[in-house]
């Protein structure tokens, strides 16, 4: 009988030569279990997707009961459906006051594409400019704001006018000129291994945007929701984008994205031409309901406040000689490692050893400990001693 890791093989779409390919059977709270009932810790959180935790009782619920409702019924934008409008309504009332319209899509590439959209309707200009060492999705608008050249060799042309500047250089920021749409930038790069902005940049950014009437778009795909121990992640730096884009932990573990605005900026996609933006799926009912549950259960449970403390918990236990330093806020977090820990070696290691982790883009030296936001100070003390050891494997190998 062919075997189900064969058959994902010869009919699932691969992205890489190479992938984990656990078969997986459930999933609760920060752990994974495969079909021969092994135990994973996840400290992945399907890249910062799972923040309240893999099937956290309240979102289950709300997923059920949704669709004994119903599911999908016409394209967005069209009829009132309670989970849209609810979710939309709880998701302002979190931002700032002139954050009033949120627009629904399905993943964090597709508010990007949409973002974009509405900043060249907005401004009338069509340069686009972004960061070094930023990813912000796969479609052809997304990929063309990617901050590297490896992903965009094999797919030219992409968008043109686009250019990049570097991140926390503030010389770089002179690219921005009254020619410039928008600039699209996340306040913490996630895939150029967890980097902060510094404030006077961010602030520099704030203000080159003004003076030259572009609009400043954040990227908080990643993190958004509770990830970097603030709700959202500008909030670190008392600093206001004209447009967010949000997916990942948005829908509680359900696909769902979103870019949010003004609502004057955002009817310019409604007016000449209607339908400027459409989505056939965007803000799918059941996703809605879950991920609206989701941001009660980050609000319930007190999860964003508790994510600096298990980061500070992290940053303490975790000491050996082959960490060089640990970067990051909340529980959003970059583990350096010295040059002589094979990294990949590292990987292997934890994953027999049940820990799985990721590693960035653009980094390559570092590891990724992203776990659920509910994940308790016992099993951080569990977590770091699992580490410890596949430390001491890896350097002595």
């Amino acid at each position: 009988m062919i075997s189900q890791k064969t058959l994902f093989l010869q009919h699932v779409g691969q992205t890489s030569p190479c992938p984990l390919a656990l078969e997986i059977e459930k999933a609760k709270g920060i752990f994974l279990y495969d079909k021969s009932g092994k135990k994973y810790i996840d400290l992945v959180s399907g890249v910062s997707v799972s923040n309240v935790g893999h099937c956290h009782p309240k979102v289950v619920n709300a997923v059920k009961e949704q669709v004994e409702k119903y599911m999908h019924l016409m394209v967005y934008g069209e009829y009132v459906q309670d989970p849209q409008v609810n979710f939309a309504k709880a998701i302002v009332d979190s931002l700032p006051a002139h954050f009033e319209s949120v627009y629904f899509v399905n993943s964090g590439s597709e508010a990007i594409e949409g973002a974009l959209k509405l900043a060249k309707r907005v401004t009338g200009r069509r340069e686009i400019l972004a960061f070094n060492k930023a990813y912000h999705g796969s479609t052809h608008g997304a990929i063309s704001i990617y901050g590297g050249d490896e992903l965009k060799k094999a797919i030219q042309p992409l968008l043109p006018e686009v250019g990049f500047m570097d991140f926390n250089n503030t010389e770089s920021l002179n690219r921005i000129t009254n020619k410039t749409a928008c600039v699209v930038m996340e306040v913490i790069q996630a895939e150029g291994g967890i980097i902060s902005a510094e404030q006077d940049f961010i602030e520099a950014v704030r203000t080159k945007c003004n003076e030259t009437g572009t609009l400043l778009i954040f990227d908080e795909i990643q993190t958004g929701f509770g990830r970097t121990g603030k709700l959202f992640a500008f909030e670190h730096y008392n600093i206001e984008p004209d447009i967010i884009c949000f997916a990942k932990g948005l829908g509680g573990g359900m696909p769902v994205g979103a870019f949010v605005s003004s609502k004057e900026i955002m009817n310019t996609l409604t007016y000449n031409p209607a339908l400027c933006h459409i989505t056939t799926f965007g803000g799918h009912p059941v996703s809605c309901a879950a991920g609206n549950a989701a941001l009660s259960v980050l609000n319930d449970e007190n999860l964003v406040e508790k994510a600096n403390a298990k980061g500070d918990l992290f940053r303490t236990l975790l000491k050996h000689d082959s960490i060089d330093h640990i970067r990051g806020k909340g529980l959003f977090l970059a583990v350096e490692l010295k040059p002589e820990i094979n990294i990949d070696n590292f990987l292997n290691i934890c994953v027999k050893k049940g820990i799985i982790f990721d590693m960035f883009l653009f980094n390559r030296t570092s590891f990724r400990i992203a776990p659920p936001l509910t994940i308790s100070n016992d099993e951080i003390h569990m977590i770091v001693e699992i580490l410890l050891e596949a430390l001491n494997e890896a350097k002595n190998s």
